[in-house]
């Protein structure tokens, strides 16, 4: 791949891949691989979705790309379906290409909305490639380090008897922008607690509640999305990577409480891909697919044996310091050791014997996010060989 700008910090590996088959990939010798990535966790319902190729092939015959003064009504079936799943009847959402727009145009409705100067987000997040979102500079943002609130011994809400608590600028804050779980790809789940206080005590103050599941959303970790494991009702919701089952489609919705706060002006945001019928079709039928074949309750399922799984290999080869699971989506925290990246050789020998799950760079960090398509005995059969390696390369 000598004429590519590959991924900062990761390592090609398999560079000849020729075909996929839901959580199968092969290469151009005829070997399988079980995708344990799912494409960056991208291909929620499986590579090669018969559904999915279907309304790609049917779509693109009747019209993919839309412009500034012309669209088609799969845009507006699809925005009706999609703002329904959200429980925003009413409201508005936007379709585009990645996820990190997605976050970014939230952001830059939220920063138009918000009568405060900051927006409030985690210090572990991470909300894409570009924008205010990405650089969170300091006249925009207030990062709040949580690290301290995992263990907090107190069963009520937070008050200013914390001293963190009292530290956040609240009277500067007119957002929070929540990212229920990935925390930049370690997977670390903030507490229900410390999410609802600080929901409650914005909406209090009219500020404006977002929500980015580009990763954790469309079933990932065992619900529809992730801030609906805090009980929490967010304003704006970003969604990317699982709507799209690996098609480029992201889309950005808005309750109708956030909408009817907006002025006359529309957010300056345009581009090429905005609301094209083929990204939009292609979400659409994601979202029935998921719903259809019962994949929110599979991705529990499923999930629960693989990180039951993993707990009893962690206690038995002693090579995990911990196991860190919501639904599909997991991390492996790895124990290092004195020849370098014990997460690295494993990862390296897993792919050698035929499963793919990344590695976060620099970190001896494993993730685990297969499609919700997976079946059970190609996660059984990743068990015994994730066992086998931690052995043999103890």
């Amino acid at each position: 791949m000598t004429h590519l700008f590959w991924y900062p910090g990761y390592d090609i590996q398999l560079e000849n891949m020729v075909r996929a088959d839901n959580c199968h990939l092969y290469d151009s010798d005829g070997k399988k691989y079980i995708d344990l990535e799912s494409g960056v966790w991208c291909t929620s319902v499986g590579h090669g979705n018969s559904r999915i190729l279907r309304v790609l092939m049917e779509q693109s015959k009747r019209i993919s790309h839309a412009g500034f003064v012309y669209s088609s009504r799969i845009v507006e079936d699809s925005a009706k379906e999609i703002l329904s799943l959200v429980g925003f009847d009413g409201g508005r959402c936007v379709f585009l290409c990645s996820g990190s727009e997605a976050v970014e145009y939230g952001v830059r409705v939220a920063q138009t909305i918000c009568e405060r100067p900051l927006l409030m987000t985690m210090t572990d997040s991470y909300f894409g490639a570009y924008g205010s979102a990405s650089k969170k500079e300091e006249n925009e943002w207030f990062c709040f380090d949580w690290e301290g609130c995992t263990d907090c011994p107190v069963s009520k809400s937070c008050d200013e008897d914390c001293e963190r608590w009292a530290a956040i600028p609240r009277d500067r804050i007119g957002g929070f922008l929540f990212e229920p779980g990935s925390s930049s790809g370690l997977v670390r789940f903030p507490p229900v607690k410390l999410i609802q206080s600080i929901v409650r005590t914005l909406k209090e103050n009219d500020g404006l509640i977002l929500a980015n599941e580009v990763t954790t959303g469309v079933g990932r970790t065992g619900a529809w999305f992730g801030y609906q494991h805090y009980g929490i009702s967010p304003d704006v919701v970003a969604m990317g990577k699982g709507i799209g089952n690996g098609y480029p489609v992201s889309v950005t919705a808005f309750a109708p409480g956030a909408i009817g706060r907006l002025p006359d002006e529309p957010v300056k945001y345009a581009q090429s891909h905005q609301n094209d019928p083929l990204g939009a079709a292609v979400a659409r039928e994601v979202i029935r697919i998921v719903e259809e074949e019962g994949l929110i309750e599979r991705s529990r399922n499923i999930g629960a044996v693989l990180a039951d799984g993993l707990e009893g290999i962690r206690t038995r080869t002693c090579k995990i310091e911990e196991v860190r699971a919501r639904g599909m989506m997991i991390a492996l925290e790895m124990k290092d050791d004195a020849e370098g990246s014990f997460a690295d050789r494993t990862q390296r020998e897993l792919a050698h014997r035929g499963f793919v799950l990344a590695r976060r760079p620099g970190l001896n960090v494993l993730r685990i996010d297969p499609p919700l398509t997976i079946e059970q005995g190609d996660i059984e059969r990743f068990l015994e060989t994730l066992e086998d390696v931690l052995v043999e390369l103890g």
